[in-house]
Order: structure tokens, then sequence, then C-alpha cells
């Protein structure tokens, strides 16, 4: 599976934190396991105590592919748990499947900017309304 990644997730050495990878056992999986860059169009950076996505224009990142053990790792990085983050899948564009991006709660990460997310009964729900009108999708730039 792919997980767009923009912020702190695009550095090697934290994912394989992360992820743990031991780099050292050459039984463990290649720890290069990003695909190239990519832009994730219809949300952009914000930021706030950690940075977060908010509704329009586009933000650069990297694509890492993981596995369902490596998803579960990511979403306890992420406090997906807690409400911090939640985890929304949308299409990747000339890519197989959906991609998985983690969008910040604005407010518990002190985001200052206005972030124009339409109303609803939480921020999951904001967030997913945004994404079901299908103007958010990733693609590659290589």
């Amino acid at each position: 599976m792919y997980v767009f990644v923009y912020g702190t997730l695009t550095e090697p050495n934290r994912v394989q934190d992360v992820l743990a990878v031991d780099t050292s056992d050459s039984s463990q999986r290649d720890p290069s396991l990003f695909d190239g860059p990519a832009v994730l169009e219809g949300l952009h950076r914000v930021e706030g105590r950690y940075p977060t996505l908010a509704p329009g224009g586009h933000v650069e990142g990297r694509l890492l592919c993981v596995d369902d053990q490596e998803l579960e790792r990511l979403d306890r990085y992420e406090g997906v748990d807690t409400g911090l983050y939640t985890r929304v899948s949308v299409p990747g564009d000339g890519l197989e499947g959906p991609v998985a991006v983690y969008v910040g709660d604005p407010d518990r990460l002190g985001v200052s900017t206005e972030c124009e997310w339409p109303s609803g009964a939480s921020f999951v729900d904001r967030v997913q309304t945004v994404c079901d009108r299908g103007e958010i999708y990733v693609r590659r730039t290589e």
C-alpha cells in the first residue's frame, strides 16, 4: 500500500525508526521504502506543532510503500487512535489502489492559519467530506 508523506515521515531515518527497520539485519526488508516524489492535489500543508493539511492547493511529498503491519505502526506514530491525526484514502493517479494520507486536527496541533474544513460532527467527518468530493488525489512527479 502507498502512503503519501509530507512532514517528518519524509526523513529516511525517522521512517526506519517508526517502522522498526533493523538496518544491521540483512534478513530485514530493504529500508529504502520510498517510491519516489509525489504531489497531493486538493490539500496544502499548514504548520502547527507538527505539519498538517488544509483544503485547497497542493503539497509536495513522497510515496512510502508499506505492508499492513507497517501501516499499523504509522497509525500509532501519527496518533490515529487518539484523534491527533486521521488516515484517509484518496485516489492515486496512475497508481495501483488508493493512497493513504494522514491529516492532523488543526485545533489539536495549534495551527494558527485558517483551515477551511466544512462543518461536520467530528474532524474525521469533515476531512472525509472533502475527500468524498473527489477533488483530492495523489500523482507521481518523477
